[in-house]
């Protein structure tokens, strides 16, 4: 059995660190000079930031630091640099081996925990002097807002044509699978008048919404696809009909013809509700009409257990006795992207908890163990 030997507290002191760097997305600047500072270090091949600031309104670029291996096959490691809100002006607290916020902030463990394990990894390896695979680390930018970072990475930066996001609740779980999502955005436009005046020149915008939302299929659909409309705004006082409502959902599916038709029927469900509209008393002033916007969010990401990718990391676990559980999980993520490059990429779960809540927690027993996983990886040699 492989022996990796971690320094705790070197790793406990790098995690503090990392989460008390504020970096919500858009705003990962602060956090992209530490990185920076820390991987030149270690003296890789090539460190490099994109351009993706224009495309994404980030303060930085995506980072990639690519280092020079003994053999086998090259492997890139992925984290995101932002945190979700509220997540400024974080303050760790730690009690035994158990890492939280002070309550008022998330901890930022999401993504944090991941790039401090990958930080000691490398420490290790430069300490030991332990041959390794070429490896790539690339931290992306805005992953929680849309992953706008990944998808504005220039996928031929990447000379690996495989590796892992280490971005997961839980611990000892691979994820191998993740749905396709669809953003769906529906403009209901009515017609305004004097709600007290004369409501009955008015289309009253909401009311409309309202009944095609009542009609829509919402929550879980079957064991592969779920469906939520997630925001409704509209309106400008409430004596006023209101002549515009906009509601925004999204739709997702392990299966893309599912993907394709639960799409397909909000937009009809909101079409035939505002092509059927009738007016009661004849006196509106105009007909209800209304806008349909959809967009991809992220593709379908599905990996075989037979896939290298899977089995490298499944040989690696075994080398230093860990056990792992190979899932599919029902959230989007950078792999997502990377999968629909032509990257395979499987998702490695870190040991946060709770996460994208004041109550975020991670243990060091865990990151302790997610850095050997990844000093496993990256020494073990390619699947054939």
């Amino acid at each position: 059995m492989m022996k990796i030997p971690i320094d705790r507290e070197r790793l406990a002191e790098t995690f503090t660190m990392l989460c008390e760097t504020d970096s919500p997305s858009r705003k990962e600047g602060r956090m992209a000079d530490v990185l920076r500072r820390i991987f030149t270090g270690f003296g890789p091949e090539q460190a490099m930031e994109d351009d993706s600031a224009r495309l994404t309104g980030s303060e930085c670029g995506n980072l990639l630091f690519r280092f020079a291996g003994s053999a086998g096959e090259p492997l890139f490691f992925n984290c995101h640099m932002d945190t979700v809100e509220p997540g400024v002006g974080v303050r760790v607290r730690r009690r035994g081996d158990i890492f939280t916020s002070a309550g008022d902030t998330v901890l930022g463990s999401d993504d944090k925990s991941g790039i401090a394990a990958l930080i000691e990894a490398m420490r290790v390896l430069r300490e030991s002097g332990l041959e390794h695979a070429p490896v790539e680390f690339i931290f992306t930018t805005c992953e929680e807002i849309g992953l706008l970072g990944a998808k504005a990475l220039d996928p031929a930066l990447v000379r690996a044509r495989q590796g892992y996001a280490l971005d997961s609740s839980g611990f000892g779980r691979v994820i191998i699978g993740a749905p396709a999502s669809n953003r769906i955005m529906f403009t209901v436009r009515g017609v305004a008048a004097h709600a007290g005046l004369h409501p009955e020149w008015g289309i009253n915008a909401i009311s409309l919404a309202a009944q095609a939302i009542s009609r829509c299929p919402s929550g879980r659909i079957d064991p592969e696809s779920t469906v939520n409309l997630g925001t409704i705004h509209g309106g400008t006082a409430s004596n006023i009909v209101p002549e515009k409502v906009v509601i925004e959902g999204e739709v997702r599916s392990h299966s893309q013809r599912r993907l394709e038709e639960l799409t397909c029927r909000l937009g009809d469900v909101f079409r035939k509700t505002v092509a059927d509209w009738q007016d009661p008393d004849g006196q509106a002033r105009g007909r209800p009409g209304l806008e349909v916007d959809v967009r991809p969010d992220f593709p379908l990401m599905r990996l075989s257990r037979q896939e290298p990718v899977v089995r490298r990391v499944a040989r690696a676990a075994a080398a230093i006795g860990m056990d792992l559980r190979f899932e599919v999980a029902g959230g989007g993520s950078d792999a997502n992207i990377f999968n629909g490059h032509g990257l395979r990429t499987a998702i490695i779960a870190t040991g946060m908890r709770h996460v994208h809540s004041t109550d975020e927690e991670v243990s060091l027993a865990d990151m302790v163990e997610l850095t050997r996983l990844l000093i496993s990886l990256m020494a073990a040699p390619a699947s054939r």
